[in-house]
């Protein structure tokens, strides 16, 4: 019953859009018959016929994901067969919209017009590019003075140095040995650390963007209460965030702090699309306006996604496996042991983290090399200025660097093979043909080390190329932003672990799965 009300919900909802389209919308029904009294240009018969098969195309998928006897709808039926997972679905997708509610609620006193106005004028320069950059990673809107504007970035930079803390501090690391305790307690900290972060970030942001010229002029009298009032509503939204995050983890499906993230990212995705759309040319002349996008850059727009998304695939999937033997003993007259199984480590160790503490690095040189050439204009600041501009040789030579920099620290942080060689000796298992101690953390180590090398080599390719090849095609830089490398293999971690645990409640329920029948995920089981 529920699978079939979720499924009338989703007609009614495709033929509302679609009908708003047609009727209202411009490039509707309207500019359609006006097209086909009069003799239409080669471009306007294309562009017409594509968004009638996109119309098509949208109820054929409908159909066959939902009506069919389809793979994909035997699977949602399953889903929607278990109550609880329907009821942590429907959880996570509740608290979801409520943190897209909170972007767009805007900060008391504040002109949103002038801000947004601003904005739009500042968008092709160092720190609106810096505003964009950070608020796809931090699932805010920077750019609108949310109540959700500085986003879940300072929980997520608080745990990052509690992290980086419990190898160095001995205090922290007992910590962190005395299991759900220690952890709690560690969890504590960084949300203290949190509260800092978001203090310091919400007063260098209003400062930065200057805040006293968006207040409403018959507040201009309050302008530190509004100022007091700012600071504490974005660090209050980040908290608010924080806890929504942890509510998911705890009783929804899912990360819920990667959720939050990917959430912000998926909704610029549509608009960045529509304005890529606006710039599209069908003309089979080639003579578009200056700036117009043929069919065969979208064209290569396509396979360039298809090229990201397939490699975001495999380094999130991809593992190294060493054979680990177990050792055989004797328990009365019945050997026990020896049976042989796999050490897995994967290829890309630290994720993400790589790209975004590059990509957060990378825009403190645009920075300042800016406000350099603009206070102090000479050929050295200007030369500056140019190479570590987004997207240049230089920029994109170093942002390389320091991918792989930061993916074998992150590793070295995080791997230990010492102690994982360690481990296997307390459990009577060994690699053949080493040693236990430390001739398995030698061998550990100089693997983990080719290995990672490849995983940054990767990161390095599917960050960096499909936004140089967008520049090069000509493509503004908010769109190359949403619909570059980066973005993209964010959302398709957190929705590879989202379908993984989808997957296991399927699986330990005995139903064939999310994919169905018996495929799996590669690297998800072992």
């Amino acid at each position: 019953m529920a699978f079939r009300l979720f499924r009338l919900i989703i007609g009614l909802v495709l033929a509302g859009f679609i009908g708003y389209w047609l009727v209202q919308s411009e490039g509707g029904i309207e500019q359609i018959s006006a097209a086909l009294g009069q003799d239409a240009s080669a471009g306007e018969m294309v562009s017409i016929a594509l968004k009638v098969v996109g119309c098509l195309l949208l109820f054929g998928a409908y159909y066959f994901a939902l009506w069919s006897d389809s793979a994909i709808h035997r699977n949602l039926d399953n889903i929607f067969s278990i109550p609880e997972l329907l009821r942590k679905l429907i959880f996570t997708i509740a608290l979801l919209c409520i943190y897209r509610i909170g972007v767009n609620l805007p900060l008391p006193g504040l002109d949103q017009d002038m801000i947004q106005a601003d904005v739009a004028r500042q968008s092709e320069g160092a720190f609106g590019q810096a505003l964009q950059h950070l608020s796809m990673f931090t699932g805010g809107s920077l750019q609108r003075f949310a109540l959700f504007g500085l986003g879940i970035m300072p929980y997520i930079s608080a745990s990052i140095i509690f992290q980086l803390l419990t190898s160095i501090v001995p205090a922290l690391e007992r910590l962190q040995k005395e299991g759900p305790a220690g952890y709690k307690k560690i969890q504590e900290y960084t949300r203290y650390a949190t509260v800092a972060l978001c203090i310091v970030q919400a007063f260098f942001l209003m400062k930065q963007m200057g805040v006293s010229k968006y207040i409403y002029p018959e507040y201009q009298d309050n302008f530190v209460r509004i100022y007091l009032m700012g600071v504490c509503g974005l660090t209050a939204g980040t908290m608010f965030l924080m806890w929504l995050g942890e509510q998911i983890d705890e009783y929804g499906i899912g990360n819920g702090i990667s959720l939050l993230i990917m959430a912000g990212i998926l909704s610029r995705l549509p608009g960045a699309i529509y304005s890529l759309s606006g710039m599209v040319d069908f003309s089979l002349t080639g003579a578009g306006a200056e700036g117009s996008i043929g069919p065969l850059k979208i064209l290569f727009l396509v396979m360039a996604f298809v090229f990201v998304v397939a490699g975001a695939i495999l380094i999130t999937q991809g593992q190294r496996r060493i054979p680990i033997q177990q050792a055989k003993h004797m328990r009365g007259r019945r050997v026990y042991g020896g049976q042989r199984q796999y050490l897995p480590l994967r290829v890309n160790h630290g994720g993400v983290m790589p790209i975004i503490f590059a990509s957060s690095l990378m825009i403190l040189p645009g920075i300042i090399f800016g406000w350099a050439s603009q206070k102090w204009s000479n050929d050295v600041t200007r030369t500056l200025n140019e190479s570590f501009r987004y997207g240049s040789y230089v920029w994109s030579v170093v942002f390389v660097a320091m991918i792989f920099f930061f993916a074998y620290f992150w590793t070295t942080i995080q791997f230990r093979p010492k102690d994982m060689a360690d481990q296997l000796r307390d459990y009577g298992s060994f690699i053949p043909g080493l040693r236990p101690g430390r001739r398995t953390a030698e061998y550990l180590e100089r693997v983990m080390e080719r290995i990672t090398f490849c995983g940054a080599a990767f990161l390095a390719v599917i960050a960096v190329i499909p936004t140089v090849v967008t520049n090069a095609i000509g493509i503004p830089y908010g769109i190359a932003t949403y619909l570059g490398g980066t973005g993209l293999l964010i959302v398709v971690s957190v929705a590879l672990d989202l379908v993984q645990r989808i997957e296991a409640n399927l699986v330990m329920r005995n139903y064939g799965g999310f994919l169905g029948g018996s495929t799996r995920i590669k690297g998800a089981y072992r």
